[in-house]
Order: C-alpha cells, then sequence, then structure tokens
C-alpha cells in the first residue's frame, strides 16, 4: 500500500479519517472524490487533480487504465448497432441518413460516458483498495505453489 497518510488504496480508518462511506457509482456519476463524496476528482475534463480539495486524499497513485474506454466501447457499440439495425429495419433510410444520425451519436455517447466511467473506476479502485502490482497474501504463484 502506498506510505502516504492519506494515500489511495487506505479506508477512512486507515488514512487517520472518519468519513461516512460513498457509493463508488454515485461518487463517479458525479465525479467526486471517493472517500469523502464532496472533494472534486478532476481538475479538466479527463485530468485526475493531484489530491481532494476537501479531505486531503492522494490521487497520485490512480490508474484506471483502459478500463474506462473499453466499458464504453462495448456499451455504445451495443446502443449504436441495435438502433441502427432497428431504424434501418423499420424506416429503410438512405445510407447518408445512417452516418449523419449515428456519427455524432456515437461521438457524444463516447465522450459523455468517458468521464463518469473513468471517475467510477477511481472510486472501485479506492473502495476495494486496490494498488498497481499488489498481491493479496494466499495467492498462488506462477509455478502454482502458494
Amino acid at each position: 500500500m502506498p506510505s502516504s497518510e492519506s494515500g489511495f488504496g487506505k479506508h477512512a480508518d486507515e488514512a487517520g479519517g472518519s468519513f461516512p462511506p460513498v457509493s463508488p457509482f454515485l461518487a463517479g456519476a458525479r465525479s467526486r472524490c471517493p472517500r469523502c463524496g464532496t472533494g472534486a476528482l478532476y481538475k479538466g475534463f479527463l485530468t485526475v487533480d493531484t489530491a481532494c480539495n476537501q479531505c486531503g486524499l492522494d490521487y497520485e497513485k490512480v490508474d484506471s487504465g483502459d478500463g474506462p474506454a473499453v466499458f464504453i466501447i462495448l456499451i455504445v457499440g451495443f446502443i449504436v448497432t441495435f438502433a441502427a439495425l432497428f431504424v434501418e429495419t423499420t424506416f429503410k433510410p438512405p445510407y447518408w441518413v445512417h452516418v449523419v444520425l449515428w456519427g455524432p451519436c456515437i461521438l457524444g455517447l463516447s465522450i459523455g460516458l468517458l468521464r463518469p466511467f473513468k471517475a467510477t473506476l477511481i472510486a472501485l479502485q479506492y473502495r476495494h483498495s486496490a494498488v498497481e502490482g499488489s498481491v493479496e497474501s494466499g495467492a498462488q504463484g506462477d509455478d502454482g505453489e502458494p
């Protein structure tokens, strides 16, 4: 775990403060701090701040990786594919209508979902004390031995 007093991956009781439990899904949807639920998570559109401006939680170890993009690709792909199939079978519009209709839809959904999905994965990372390169005790190694 991080050595910082308010390090990411430590729960409130380990970090020295008492904070009410915050739903990672609510914190993610609101793009708020996963520990206190009130401080801002981002300093830009997708740039994570260095620390929470309310409780001081250190965001330096935050890494959502490619998870948000993967989920968004699957979700938006599912929605747009079935919507396009429905429109095609029901109305049979010319192809340019599909381009005009689904191009902006794909861009809007992808960009609109990226911020809350990234925040949700960061909040889940905090909730489950997940840090890069840590292995639970009792886990098996590469050779199958504990």
